[in-house]
């Protein structure tokens, strides 16, 4: 009984104490309540009329409010320019050792501008506030979260760096480094972007996504990121544990490689292998892609010994890689050795890898560019034999290709009619093989044929099959039917490209035939197309044979307004048809332009002078030019040259001079041709002088330069008349015993 009694009045007790506590949490927390209405009460005064001994006595007598008091004020203000006239006054009387309450107000100023319909410019006006007047205010996570997302929308890649660095520690969440990542490495900062990785908390749980960021920026980012701070950064997460998934991991390489940097994607790749993370076939393929494209075979024997060694499994596509590029660098027999381990052949193979098609057409197409058309056709045949691999379109087409390269038309023709018994269906690239061999062998006209009957079989041609014929149809000067062919381009559809604009033009003007040349251009213009220098120094060379001057100075306009210049051929061209003229003054002023223009005047340049000179019976200033162009000029002179003034003399009666220059064409190493003896022996037949005759047909003899009919015309003509027919007979037989051959005649 006497513990019931004691136990009652114990339970009373406890009771009462909790209630008074409970009473007093309440009274608290309403007197809390009560005086942050009091100061926001107080706050929608003008600045000037505030009661500042009031609001200093509710916010911190006898205890000053707690920092969520202080947030719930500023909020309740509704006003960025009220919240901020708090902070000032706060700024100046709050005590010192409460800093929380400048920061909650400030946070609180940051929350209301972030609710604001125009929230980006307010947020970056209270940066700039914070800035300026409040620049070591400490930021509460809240804070420091939305000033960062406002300076990341803003690309003010500084300040939210500025920012972050005065964090404290604990407050560089996860949220925030990811937000500050994305900006960095946006703006091109990887090592800025290091620096942030740093800072992240160790115990971090979401790296993964720190990964996610990291690599998607490394990928998407339109710049190009310093070497090392790439390979940095895949280095500091994956001592971390993260790595990138084998698709990114393959876009990195890619990208990086685009970039020309295949030295960094080689030390990306193999730092994921050496930290431990995954790495497939695919990845280790765009590596091997780019390698091979720079010629860098012995990189990529290196990275497949590498992924053996890792067991990474390749894939047929990594040695269809490897047989391309060591093909495309004629390495056909190392290309071979890959294939040959692939099928088990000459020493241990890729478990598991099969050959495809694919890589059979790569190494038949390289087989048959070095020449080895019949090592080709092995595979052919071994291809015939299986049931996976079979011949297509494509393994054909190379076949064909090579035999007419190597002039084996049969065995070209041979192996169409197998690939059309076999079922497989030619394509415009078959056709165009076919019609291009043809054509570049002579055999146009069975070009020709070829096309019409697989038209007739549906298989239409393209703008290349036309090039093919068109340029063909001007090489033999057959200018009706390559217009014929143009025409017929144009109305099937095929846009022609510039080559055969070009080849048209090139042929009209070889031809004379300007006006359809004039129209190809006008059609050329209207496609889009722009005359180049040749073109326009075909058409110049055409209008000048046509004696159109003023064609030629109009072409020389257009050449000038579209920022064509002119080269040695023009000036040459331009020169040597007034020289035919007559207009030796106007010559020499082009020839003085064009030396200023900083073209050298060649050979050509002055045999055209020369000529022109000696054309018009003006010998002396022919010589004169030849004077200046062996004393002043770099250019020496050749056979031509000598041939043009050796004529020349001779027809003027000055042998003297033209048998000096024979001997100086000795002096100079310049060899004479049948052409020279032949207006030289015309020469001193005129002045009779039989020595001098007998001197030069040993000459010829003792320099293997063969007489033609004009040599024997004169010789037999003026020996016979003089008796010396032993002379020539011996002159003959010299020739019968000389092994050596005949010099070429120009």
């Amino acid at each position: 009984m006497w513990m019931l009694s004691q136990s009652k009045p114990l339970r009373s007790r406890t009771y009462l104490l909790h209630f008074t506590r409970r009473r007093c949490h309440c009274n608290s927390q309403n007197d809390a309540a009560s005086a942050v209405t009091q100061v926001v009460e107080l706050l929608q005064l003008p600045p000037d009329h505030w009661d500042h001994d009031k609001l200093h006595s509710i916010l911190f007598n006898p205890s000053p409010l707690s920092s969520h008091h202080f947030l719930q004020i500023t909020l309740q203000l509704s006003s960025i320019p009220k919240s901020l006239q708090f902070l000032k006054y706060l700024s100046a009387k709050a005590p010192q050792h409460h800093p929380h309450s400048l920061s909650s107000v400030f946070q609180g100023s940051l929350e209301l501008a972030s609710r604001h319909p125009n929230s980006q410019t307010h947020l970056l006006s209270l940066h700039r506030f914070r800035k300026s007047t409040h620049p070591t205010l400490p930021l509460t996570p809240k804070s420091a979260s939305l000033l960062l997302q406002c300076l990341e929308n803003a690309r003010l890649v500084n300040d939210s760096l500025l920012l972050f660095n005065q964090l404290d520690p604990s407050s560089k969440s996860p949220q925030l480094c990811h937000g500050l990542l994305r900006v960095l490495l946006k703006s091109g900062r990887a090592g800025d972007a290091l620096h942030v990785l740093d800072e992240m908390p160790q115990a971090n749980s979401g790296f993964s996504v720190t990964g996610e960021i990291v690599f998607g920026e490394l990928v998407r980012s339109g710049r190009s990121f310093p070497d090392g701070e790439v390979v940095g950064l895949v280095a500091k997460l994956g001592e971390r544990g993260v790595f990138p998934d084998g698709f990114k991991l393959t876009q990195l390489v890619g990208k990086l490689c685009g970039d020309q940097k295949n030295g960094v994607a080689w030390e990306v790749l193999h730092c994921v292998m050496r930290l431990g993370g995954a790495v497939d076939a695919a990845s280790c393929n765009a590596l091997l892609t780019w390698l091979g494209r720079g010629r860098d075979i012995k990189r990529m024997n290196e990275l497949l010994a590498e992924m053996e060694k890792r067991k990474i499994r390749p894939s047929v596509v990594t040695f269809g890689i490897l047989v391309n590029h060591l093909c495309k660098a004629r390495r056909i027999d190392e290309a071979l050795q890959v294939f040959d381990r692939l099928r088990g052949k000459g020493g241990s193979n890729w478990v598991g890898v099969e050959p495809d098609v694919v890589l059979f057409n790569t190494l038949i197409d390289g087989l048959c560019k070095v020449g080895k058309e019949e090592d080709g056709l092995s595979l052919l045949e071994e291809m015939k034999m299986g049931n996976i691999n079979r011949p297509n379109t494509v393994t054909y087409n190379c076949l064909i290709d090579g035999f007419f390269k190597a002039g084996n038309f049969d065995r070209a023709h041979e192996l169409f009619r197998q690939m059309n018994e076999e079922g497989v269906q030619p394509n415009v690239i078959t056709l165009n093989t076919l019609v291009d061999g043809l054509c570049k062998h002579g055999r146009v006209h069975r070009a020709v044929e070829f096309f019409n009957e697989m038209k007739g079989k549906g298989l239409k041609g393209n703008a290349a099959t036309y090039t093919a014929l068109i340029s063909a149809f001007c090489g033999v000067n057959n200018i009706n039917r390559a217009m014929q062919c143009f025409e017929e381009m144009l109305s099937s559809g095929c846009s022609p490209d510039a080559v055969v604009y070009y080849s048209l033009i090139s042929g009209l003007c070889i031809a004379g035939r300007m006006n359809d040349a004039s129209v190809v251009v006008s059609k050329l213009k209207l496609a889009g197309f722009s005359l180049d220098r040749s073109c326009y120094n075909v058409l110049i060379s055409g209008f000048c044979k046509k004696k159109k001057l003023e064609r030629v100075y109009e072409l020389l306009t257009e050449m000038e307004e579209t920022g064509v210049k002119p080269d040695t051929i023009t000036y040459n061209t331009l020169i040597s048809y007034l020289g035919k003229t007559g207009d030796f003054a106007t010559a020499s002023k082009v020839m003085e332009k064009m030396i200023k223009e900083g073209l050298r005047p060649s050979v050509v340049t002055y045999g055209a002078i020369i000529h022109a000179y000696c054309s018009k019976k003006n010998v002396d200033e022919g010589m004169k030019i030849f004077g200046e162009m062996c004393s002043t000029s770099k250019v020496p002179p050749n056979t031509v040259i000598y041939n043009i003034l050796i004529d020349a003399l001779c027809r003027n009666n000055d042998v003297d001079r033209a048998i000096s220059l024979m001997e100086d064409m000795k002096v100079k190493r310049v060899r004479p041709n049948t052409t020279t003896y032949n207006a030289i022996l015309k020469g001193v037949r005129d002045k009779k002088m039989l020595h001098k005759a007998f001197e030069l047909m040993d000459r010829m003899v003792e320099e293997a330069c063969r007489p033609d009919y004009i040599t024997m015309e004169v010789l037999t003509e003026w020996l016979s008349a003089v008796g010396e027919i032993e002379k020539l007979k011996h002159f003959v037989e010299g020739y019968q015993d000389s092994s050596y051959p005949a010099s070429s005649q120009t």
